[in-house]
């Protein structure tokens, strides 16, 4: 079953086209690990699919709904396809439960005791069920992350989307934030994720797709592409990347 299928995306900022024409189907339950050099275009992609950026041209289509073209549909968009940030983007003044109770009272308009009771349980599941009263300033980075995923999750998203979710962490707190994202993939989450966890992209993707100037360059399996790459970019990326271990 096909839960989101892009066509002949386009994203320019200024005369700079840094998507060029993708086209892109994901399955529900698939998971999708996207690779690239920095300016590939990895997290744009991203953005482009919740329409936190417009595209300039082609069509996404939700369920076999086209969406996208009516600004009073955004919202409801957003809370079908999560997006967790590489920077948390957590707001500061709120402790770790009012940050993923927000969504659920502003947009779902829950009350405050559904969903103060559905946001600890976001939090237990990552966790974090006794850092509930702690503000942002107070986690760890790993922690403000895991607090980032609960709140994606407490929306019910069809289709999480994550934008390099580690890449702002210390190599210690990597870990935790990883091994959550695998429980989500064991549940059988529809998920793209941005990484250059090449590893646990190989041990977690269903799909490996490799961006190369706003194209997908390369994609198949974990195992076509991270160990049987065979595109010359593929290659000579991967090379630059030998530290993983598969």
């Amino acid at each position: 079953m096909t839960i989101l299928k892009v066509s002949g995306l386009i994203k320019r900022f200024g005369g700079n086209e840094v998507i060029r024409g993708i086209d892109l189907d994901v399955e529900k339950g698939e998971r999708i690990a996207v690779l690239g050099a920095s300016g590939s275009g990895k997290s744009t992609l991203l953005r482009c699919l919740n329409f936190m950026e417009m595209p300039d041209a082609g069509t996404i289509t939700l369920d076999g709904k086209l969406v996208g073209h009516r600004e009073a549909e955004l919202t409801l968009v957003r809370q079908r396809i999560g997006m967790v940030f590489q920077q948390f983007n957590l707001f500061p003044h709120m402790t770790a439960l009012g940050n993923v109770m927000e969504g659920l009272r502003t947009v779902r308009r829950m009350s405050k005791p559904d969903a103060e009771a559905r946001a600890e349980r976001e939090l237990a599941r990552v966790g974090l069920a006794d850092k509930a009263a702690h503000y942002p300033a107070h986690l760890s980075g790993g922690q403000k992350q895991r607090v980032a995923i609960a709140r994606a999750l407490a929306m019910d998203p069809e289709l999480l989307l994550f934008d390099e979710p580690t890449s702002a962490l210390d190599p210690e707190l990597v870990g935790e934030v990883l091994g959550v994202i695998r429980s989500l993939a064991e549940e059988g989450r529809t998920m793209l994720l941005v990484t250059h966890e090449l590893g646990f992209a190989y041990h977690v993707a269903t799909r490996v797709i490799f961006l190369a100037d706003g194209t997908i360059h390369e994609q198949g399996t974990p195992d076509e592409v991270l160990k049987h790459p065979r595109r010359e970019r593929t290659q000579a990326f991967l090379a630059r990347h030998k530290e993983f271990s598969l």
